[in-house]
């Protein structure tokens, strides 16, 4: 009879390299990922600049409360650098790490998704900007029409920006991680027709939760995920026919 801590340590040489593997490569994101934030960090007033003149609204005054708030939005601005900068590299390694056990037509559908995910997302993102973009120009023209002058906070009105459109963008996948899960069998074109009221309630419900919160901005943000979940169920219905036929 085998000791179970022989067994144990059996099993942990086994993966032992595996582990190694994962940890350099993990070392080596942390180490992109201080590099670009600090690169984003020293880099951030001239981004910041070109943001408040991007963003001069009318009747619009964007300003700091406190004398550290402009540090924590160059933080910001650093992280959302290093993320965007460290993106191609997790995606790299993910590949390489996970490489050699996928066979030649999984290595071809990863692939054929990648630029799918990469254009969704930047898709996402550009199409919450705008919307936000006119929302914004449309809420101060509302509150001058009442009386109320715009002071906004530029901390909060950028991180608001661009946490939206990057949350949207990831949204905007949903149709890859549909797709993916039926081509593995956990769900078929069948149960998302019966779940359609179902999605398209989730929908409004995570848009929601982003900012802004008024009705016509909401029902902008939520169309173009209704039309994806459609296109969704016609592609696979039409992917699945094929392989039938």
């Amino acid at each position: 009879m085998l000791n179970p801590d022989s067994e144990w340590r059996e099993k942990l040489d086994q993966y032992a390299p595996y582990f190694q593997d994962l940890f350099r490569r993990l070392y080596i994101l942390t180490i992109c990922f201080i590099v670009f934030f600090g690169i984003g960090f020293f880099s951030s007033a001239p981004i910041l600049r070109f943001a408040t003149y991007f963003f001069d609204f009318k009747d619009v005054v964007l300003a700091t409360t406190s004398p550290f708030q402009l540090v924590d939005l160059a933080m910001d601005v650093g992280l959302f650098f290093a993320g965007v900068c460290v993106m191609p590299l997790i995606l790299y390694h993910f590949y390489t790490f996970i490489g050699g056990g996928l066979r030649k037509v999984e290595k071809k559908v990863f692939f054929l998704l990648l630029p799918f995910i990469v254009l969704l997302f930047l898709f996402g993102f550009a199409y919450s900007f705008s919307i936000l973009y006119f929302a914004m120009q449309a809420l101060a023209d509302l509150n001058v029409s009442l009386g109320v002058k715009n002071l906004w906070n530029i901390s909060l009105f950028l991180s608001q920006i661009v946490s939206t459109s990057a949350w949207l963008g990831l949204i905007f996948e949903f149709p890859i991680a549909i797709t993916f899960l039926i081509k593995l069998g956990f769900m078929d074109v069948g149960f998302l027709k019966g779940k359609r009221r179902h999605a398209v309630f989730g929908m409004f419900l995570l848009t929601s939760l982003l900012p802004p919160t008024d009705g016509i901005s909401l029902i902008m943000m939520v169309l173009p995920l209704v039309v994806m979940y459609e296109a969704t169920i016609m592609y696979n219905r039409i992917g699945s026919r094929q392989l039938v036929t």
